[in-house]
Protein backbone atom coordinates (compact mmCIF):
# COMPACT_ATOMS: atom_id res chain seq x y z
CA UNK A 1 0.00 0.00 0.00
CA UNK A 2 2.88 1.99 -0.50
CA UNK A 3 2.65 3.54 3.38
CA UNK A 4 3.17 2.18 7.09
CA UNK A 5 1.74 2.86 10.06
CA UNK A 6 3.31 2.31 13.14
CA UNK A 7 1.21 0.53 15.92
CA UNK A 8 0.94 3.51 17.57
CA UNK A 9 -0.17 5.43 15.25
CA UNK A 10 -2.65 2.61 13.48
CA UNK A 11 -4.63 2.48 17.11
CA UNK A 12 -4.63 6.73 16.85
CA UNK A 13 -6.61 5.80 13.75
CA UNK A 14 -9.09 3.44 15.25
CA UNK A 15 -9.18 4.05 18.98
CA UNK A 16 -9.20 0.78 19.92
CA UNK A 17 -11.13 -1.13 22.91
CA UNK A 18 -7.89 -2.27 24.32
CA UNK A 19 -4.93 -3.67 22.69
CA UNK A 20 -2.72 -6.87 23.67
CA UNK A 21 1.02 -7.52 22.74
CA UNK A 22 3.33 -4.96 20.97
CA UNK A 23 5.00 -5.18 17.89
CA UNK A 24 7.90 -2.45 16.79
CA UNK A 25 7.50 -3.69 13.29
CA UNK A 26 6.09 -1.56 10.74
CA UNK A 27 2.91 -1.89 9.18
CA UNK A 28 3.21 -1.75 5.43
CA UNK A 29 0.96 -4.08 4.12
CA UNK A 30 -3.19 -5.80 4.62
CA UNK A 31 -3.09 -9.66 4.32
CA UNK A 32 -5.65 -12.18 4.96
CA UNK A 33 -5.31 -14.40 8.31
CA UNK A 34 -3.77 -17.75 6.06
CA UNK A 35 -1.18 -15.82 4.39
CA UNK A 36 -0.31 -12.27 6.01
CA UNK A 37 3.26 -12.02 7.09
CA UNK A 38 5.25 -9.93 9.69
CA UNK A 39 4.84 -6.01 8.41
CA UNK A 40 1.14 -7.10 7.45
CA UNK A 41 -1.95 -5.80 9.68
CA UNK A 42 -4.84 -8.62 9.22
CA UNK A 43 -8.49 -9.04 10.55
CA UNK A 44 -10.77 -10.88 11.78
CA UNK A 45 -14.06 -10.07 9.93
CA UNK A 46 -15.92 -13.59 9.81
CA UNK A 47 -15.92 -16.09 13.36
CA UNK A 48 -15.49 -19.14 10.36
CA UNK A 49 -12.06 -17.95 10.46
CA UNK A 50 -11.68 -17.85 14.28
CA UNK A 51 -9.01 -20.80 14.16
CA UNK A 52 -6.40 -18.97 11.58
CA UNK A 53 -5.79 -16.21 14.41
CA UNK A 54 -3.83 -18.54 16.15
CA UNK A 55 -1.46 -19.43 13.42
CA UNK A 56 -1.14 -15.99 11.70
CA UNK A 57 1.63 -14.51 10.83
CA UNK A 58 0.69 -10.57 10.83
CA UNK A 59 2.47 -8.15 12.91
CA UNK A 60 -1.21 -6.66 14.11
CA UNK A 61 -4.47 -8.08 13.93
CA UNK A 62 -8.10 -6.88 14.12
CA UNK A 63 -9.70 -8.83 16.59
CA UNK A 64 -13.45 -8.03 17.22
CA UNK A 65 -14.22 -7.06 21.39
CA UNK A 66 -15.10 -10.43 22.38
CA UNK A 67 -12.68 -12.25 21.11
CA UNK A 68 -11.40 -14.72 23.21
CA UNK A 69 -8.60 -17.24 21.95
CA UNK A 70 -5.43 -17.58 21.24
CA UNK A 71 -2.70 -14.99 22.52
CA UNK A 72 -0.46 -12.97 20.68
CA UNK A 73 2.99 -14.21 19.77
CA UNK A 74 6.29 -12.57 20.05
CA UNK A 75 6.37 -8.96 18.44
CA UNK A 76 2.73 -9.76 17.47
CA UNK A 77 0.21 -7.03 18.77
CA UNK A 78 -3.83 -7.77 19.19
CA UNK A 79 -6.03 -4.92 18.33
CA UNK A 80 -9.86 -4.74 19.74
CA UNK A 81 -12.49 -3.06 17.98
CA UNK A 82 -16.05 -3.42 17.65
CA UNK A 83 -16.27 -4.24 14.13
CA UNK A 84 -13.01 -5.06 12.55
CA UNK A 85 -14.29 -4.98 8.85
CA UNK A 86 -15.83 -0.99 9.43
CA UNK A 87 -12.32 -0.64 11.57
CA UNK A 88 -10.38 -1.56 8.62
CA UNK A 89 -12.24 0.51 5.99
CA UNK A 90 -11.41 3.34 8.19
CA UNK A 91 -8.05 2.47 8.30
CA UNK A 92 -8.03 1.98 4.18
CA UNK A 93 -9.08 5.60 3.97
CA UNK A 94 -6.44 6.84 5.77
CA UNK A 95 -4.45 4.67 3.17
CA UNK A 96 -6.95 6.24 0.60
CA UNK A 97 -6.38 9.78 1.50
CA UNK A 98 -2.82 9.45 1.19
CA UNK A 99 -2.63 7.99 -2.12
CA UNK A 100 -5.23 9.74 -3.88
CA UNK A 101 -5.36 12.95 -2.36
CA UNK A 102 -8.11 15.58 -3.24
CA UNK A 103 -6.59 17.97 -6.49
CA UNK A 104 -5.56 21.10 -5.57
CA UNK A 105 -8.49 23.51 -5.85
CA UNK A 106 -8.32 25.81 -9.17
CA UNK A 107 -9.49 25.43 -13.37
CA UNK A 108 -7.06 23.83 -15.71
CA UNK A 109 -6.24 25.92 -18.11
CA UNK A 110 -7.49 23.83 -20.82
CA UNK A 111 -10.99 23.38 -19.31
CA UNK A 112 -14.06 25.39 -20.80
CA UNK A 113 -16.33 27.03 -18.28
CA UNK A 114 -19.34 29.07 -19.35
CA UNK A 115 -19.24 32.64 -18.32
CA UNK A 116 -22.81 31.90 -16.43
CA UNK A 117 -21.50 29.26 -14.69
CA UNK A 118 -21.24 29.27 -11.22
CA UNK A 119 -17.97 28.16 -9.36
CA UNK A 120 -17.79 27.58 -5.39
CA UNK A 121 -14.89 27.72 -3.29
CA UNK A 122 -11.86 25.19 -3.35
CA UNK A 123 -13.42 23.65 -6.81
CA UNK A 124 -10.96 22.04 -8.87
CA UNK A 125 -11.88 21.76 -12.35
CA UNK A 126 -9.31 19.37 -14.44
CA UNK A 127 -8.23 19.30 -17.63
CA UNK A 128 -10.35 19.16 -20.82
CA UNK A 129 -13.84 19.84 -18.73
CA UNK A 130 -16.47 22.07 -20.13
CA UNK A 131 -18.64 23.12 -17.91
CA UNK A 132 -22.25 24.31 -19.69
CA UNK A 133 -23.99 27.28 -19.13
CA UNK A 134 -25.58 28.50 -15.30
CA UNK A 135 -24.17 25.24 -13.98
CA UNK A 136 -23.61 26.15 -10.14
CA UNK A 137 -20.87 24.15 -9.19
CA UNK A 138 -21.18 24.26 -5.27
CA UNK A 139 -17.93 24.35 -2.88
CA UNK A 140 -14.99 21.77 -2.64
CA UNK A 141 -16.48 19.86 -5.51
CA UNK A 142 -13.55 18.19 -7.68
CA UNK A 143 -13.98 17.58 -11.51
CA UNK A 144 -11.40 15.47 -12.81
CA UNK A 145 -10.30 15.60 -16.38
CA UNK A 146 -12.52 15.23 -19.18
CA UNK A 147 -15.82 15.90 -17.14
CA UNK A 148 -18.72 17.24 -19.03
CA UNK A 149 -21.33 19.41 -16.70
CA UNK A 150 -24.40 20.50 -18.94
CA UNK A 151 -26.06 23.08 -18.79
CA UNK A 152 -28.05 24.39 -15.55
CA UNK A 153 -26.58 20.96 -13.80
CA UNK A 154 -26.26 21.82 -10.04
CA UNK A 155 -23.50 19.62 -7.76
CA UNK A 156 -23.61 19.82 -4.27
CA UNK A 157 -20.42 19.98 -2.11
CA UNK A 158 -17.81 18.35 -1.61
CA UNK A 159 -19.11 15.86 -4.65
CA UNK A 160 -16.44 14.04 -7.03
CA UNK A 161 -17.25 13.35 -10.62
CA UNK A 162 -14.18 11.49 -12.38
CA UNK A 163 -12.77 11.38 -15.20
CA UNK A 164 -15.07 11.07 -18.39
CA UNK A 165 -18.21 11.42 -16.71
CA UNK A 166 -20.87 12.95 -18.67
CA UNK A 167 -23.77 14.87 -16.31
CA UNK A 168 -26.54 15.91 -19.09
CA UNK A 169 -28.25 19.30 -18.68
CA UNK A 170 -30.58 19.89 -15.59
CA UNK A 171 -29.44 17.27 -13.59
CA UNK A 172 -28.99 17.95 -10.18
CA UNK A 173 -26.34 16.10 -8.12
CA UNK A 174 -26.52 16.88 -4.18
CA UNK A 175 -23.69 17.03 -1.51
CA UNK A 176 -20.96 14.23 -1.27
CA UNK A 177 -22.23 12.80 -4.24
CA UNK A 178 -18.89 10.52 -6.11
CA UNK A 179 -19.46 9.82 -9.72
CA UNK A 180 -17.08 7.11 -11.38
CA UNK A 181 -15.42 6.98 -14.29
CA UNK A 182 -17.04 7.23 -17.59
CA UNK A 183 -20.82 7.09 -15.82
CA UNK A 184 -23.50 9.22 -17.78
CA UNK A 185 -26.30 11.08 -15.81
CA UNK A 186 -29.28 12.38 -17.90
CA UNK A 187 -28.82 10.98 -20.99
CA UNK A 188 -32.23 10.75 -22.80
CA UNK A 189 -34.93 8.47 -22.00
CA UNK A 190 -35.14 5.46 -24.22
CA UNK A 191 -38.56 6.46 -25.28
CA UNK A 192 -40.43 5.98 -28.75
CA UNK A 193 -43.55 5.30 -29.89
CA UNK A 194 -45.02 3.44 -33.54
CA UNK A 195 -46.61 5.73 -35.60
CA UNK A 196 -47.47 4.68 -38.97
CA UNK A 197 -44.89 1.99 -39.32
CA UNK A 198 -42.55 4.00 -38.23
CA UNK A 199 -40.41 4.44 -34.92
CA UNK A 200 -40.99 7.98 -33.85
CA UNK A 201 -38.83 9.30 -30.66
CA UNK A 202 -40.63 10.77 -28.02
CA UNK A 203 -38.96 14.14 -26.59
CA UNK A 204 -37.55 13.24 -22.82
CA UNK A 205 -37.97 16.78 -20.94
CA UNK A 206 -37.43 15.39 -17.25
CA UNK A 207 -34.36 15.67 -15.36
CA UNK A 208 -31.48 13.33 -12.56
CA UNK A 209 -31.86 14.32 -9.01
CA UNK A 210 -29.30 12.38 -7.01
CA UNK A 211 -29.42 13.01 -3.36
CA UNK A 212 -26.96 13.73 -0.91
CA UNK A 213 -24.08 10.75 0.00
CA UNK A 214 -24.65 8.79 -3.18
CA UNK A 215 -22.41 6.69 -5.17
CA UNK A 216 -22.52 5.18 -8.83
CA UNK A 217 -20.35 3.13 -10.76
CA UNK A 218 -18.34 2.91 -13.91
CA UNK A 219 -20.33 3.05 -16.96
CA UNK A 220 -23.55 3.49 -15.33
CA UNK A 221 -26.38 4.95 -16.98
CA UNK A 222 -28.89 6.68 -15.51
CA UNK A 223 -31.57 8.52 -18.15
CA UNK A 224 -33.57 11.47 -17.64
CA UNK A 225 -37.11 11.58 -17.42
CA UNK A 226 -39.75 11.80 -19.98
CA UNK A 227 -41.16 14.09 -17.66
CA UNK A 228 -40.60 15.02 -14.17
CA UNK A 229 -37.74 13.46 -12.67
CA UNK A 230 -35.44 9.94 -12.75
CA UNK A 231 -34.42 9.86 -8.90
CA UNK A 232 -31.67 8.37 -6.84
CA UNK A 233 -31.96 8.79 -2.88
CA UNK A 234 -30.30 9.45 0.06
CA UNK A 235 -26.72 7.50 0.38
CA UNK A 236 -27.63 4.85 -2.14
CA UNK A 237 -24.55 2.75 -3.35
CA UNK A 238 -24.79 1.95 -7.02
CA UNK A 239 -22.32 -0.12 -8.54
CA UNK A 240 -20.60 -0.17 -12.08
CA UNK A 241 -22.48 -1.00 -15.57
CA UNK A 242 -25.86 -0.40 -14.17
CA UNK A 243 -28.79 1.15 -16.59
CA UNK A 244 -31.43 3.06 -14.63
CA UNK A 245 -33.98 4.07 -17.02
CA UNK A 246 -36.45 7.09 -17.56
CA UNK A 247 -38.79 8.15 -14.51
CA UNK A 248 -37.20 5.28 -12.03
CA UNK A 249 -37.40 6.03 -8.71
CA UNK A 250 -34.75 4.80 -6.38
CA UNK A 251 -34.94 4.80 -2.69
CA UNK A 252 -32.23 5.76 0.18
CA UNK A 253 -29.91 3.74 1.36
CA UNK A 254 -30.37 0.94 -1.70
CA UNK A 255 -27.74 -1.37 -2.81
CA UNK A 256 -27.39 -1.68 -6.54
CA UNK A 257 -25.04 -4.32 -7.65
CA UNK A 258 -23.03 -4.90 -11.16
CA UNK A 259 -25.04 -5.09 -14.29
CA UNK A 260 -28.80 -4.59 -12.84
CA UNK A 261 -31.01 -2.98 -15.14
CA UNK A 262 -34.26 -1.28 -14.03
CA UNK A 263 -36.73 -0.44 -16.80
CA UNK A 264 -38.46 2.61 -17.18
CA UNK A 265 -40.85 3.99 -14.33
CA UNK A 266 -39.84 1.46 -11.84
CA UNK A 267 -40.25 2.72 -8.44
CA UNK A 268 -37.38 0.66 -5.44
CA UNK A 269 -37.96 1.45 -1.94
CA UNK A 270 -35.84 2.32 1.14
CA UNK A 271 -32.74 0.15 1.99
CA UNK A 272 -33.50 -2.48 -1.20
CA UNK A 273 -30.66 -4.75 -2.03
CA UNK A 274 -30.39 -5.75 -6.45
CA UNK A 275 -27.86 -8.08 -6.64
CA UNK A 276 -25.77 -8.69 -9.79
CA UNK A 277 -27.40 -8.76 -13.01
CA UNK A 278 -30.82 -8.09 -11.68
CA UNK A 279 -33.41 -6.81 -14.11
CA UNK A 280 -36.51 -5.13 -13.19
CA UNK A 281 -39.49 -4.54 -15.66
CA UNK A 282 -40.81 -0.81 -16.38
CA UNK A 283 -44.17 -0.06 -14.07
CA UNK A 284 -43.14 -2.37 -11.10
CA UNK A 285 -42.83 -1.55 -7.58
CA UNK A 286 -40.46 -3.05 -5.00
CA UNK A 287 -41.18 -2.63 -1.22
CA UNK A 288 -38.81 -1.58 0.77
CA UNK A 289 -36.52 -3.81 2.81
CA UNK A 290 -36.89 -6.59 -0.03
CA UNK A 291 -34.01 -8.21 -1.33
CA UNK A 292 -33.43 -9.34 -5.21
CA UNK A 293 -31.09 -12.19 -5.64
CA UNK A 294 -28.33 -12.91 -8.53
CA UNK A 295 -29.73 -12.49 -12.06
CA UNK A 296 -33.45 -12.43 -10.74
CA UNK A 297 -35.97 -11.06 -13.25
CA UNK A 298 -38.86 -9.30 -11.58
CA UNK A 299 -41.98 -8.81 -13.28
CA UNK A 300 -44.15 -7.85 -11.12
CA UNK A 301 -44.85 -5.87 -7.31
CA UNK A 302 -42.56 -7.33 -4.97
CA UNK A 303 -43.85 -6.83 -1.28
CA UNK A 304 -41.30 -4.89 1.50
CA UNK A 305 -39.40 -7.28 3.32
CA UNK A 306 -39.25 -10.14 0.52
CA UNK A 307 -36.74 -12.16 -0.49
CA UNK A 308 -36.96 -12.96 -4.24
CA UNK A 309 -34.87 -15.88 -6.34
CA UNK A 310 -34.91 -16.93 -9.49
CA UNK A 311 -36.26 -16.04 -13.04
CA UNK A 312 -39.03 -15.24 -13.38
CA UNK A 313 -38.47 -14.11 -9.62
CA UNK A 314 -40.08 -15.83 -6.97
CA UNK A 315 -39.85 -15.97 -3.08
CA UNK A 316 -37.22 -17.49 -1.70
CA UNK A 317 -38.74 -20.67 0.32
CA UNK A 318 -40.29 -21.33 -2.99
CA UNK A 319 -37.34 -21.46 -4.75
CA UNK A 320 -35.50 -23.26 -2.49
CA UNK A 321 -37.87 -26.11 -2.95
CA UNK A 322 -37.94 -26.06 -6.58
CA UNK A 323 -33.84 -26.17 -6.64
CA UNK A 324 -34.24 -29.47 -4.08
CA UNK A 325 -36.48 -30.75 -6.88
CA UNK A 326 -34.39 -29.64 -10.00
CA UNK A 327 -31.56 -31.78 -8.15
CA UNK A 328 -33.92 -34.99 -8.19
CA UNK A 329 -34.77 -34.84 -11.99
CA UNK A 330 -32.35 -36.88 -13.07
CA UNK A 331 -33.03 -39.85 -10.67
CA UNK A 332 -36.54 -39.43 -11.27
CA UNK A 333 -36.16 -39.81 -14.75
CA UNK A 334 -34.32 -42.98 -14.25
CA UNK A 335 -36.94 -44.34 -12.55
CA UNK A 336 -39.34 -43.24 -14.38
CA UNK A 337 -37.84 -45.45 -17.57
CA UNK A 338 -37.09 -48.41 -15.67
CA UNK A 339 -40.88 -48.57 -14.78
CA UNK A 340 -41.72 -48.10 -18.06
CA UNK A 341 -39.51 -50.62 -19.55
CA UNK A 342 -41.26 -53.40 -16.74
CA UNK A 343 -44.65 -52.28 -18.10
CA UNK A 344 -43.94 -52.60 -21.89
CA UNK A 345 -42.03 -56.65 -20.67
CA UNK A 346 -45.31 -57.45 -19.20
Amino acid sequence: MALAFSLEQLCNVVDPIRVEGSTTVPLSNIGALDSAKPGDLAFLGNDKYHAQVATCEASAILVPADYVGSSPKENQAYIFVEKPSYTLALICGQIEAALWPKPAAGTHPSAVVAPSAQIGKGVHVGAFCVVGENAKIGDGVVLEAHTTVGNAVVIGENSRIESGARIGAYTQIGARVHVLPNAVIGADGFGFIPVDGKIEKIPQIGNVVIEDDVEIGAGTCIDRARFSSTRVGKGTKIDNLVQIGHNCVIGKYCFVCGQAGMAGSTTVGDYVTLAGQVGLAGHIKIGDKATIGAQCGVLGDVEPGATMLDSPAIPIGLAKKLMVLKMRLPDMFSRIKAIEKQLADK
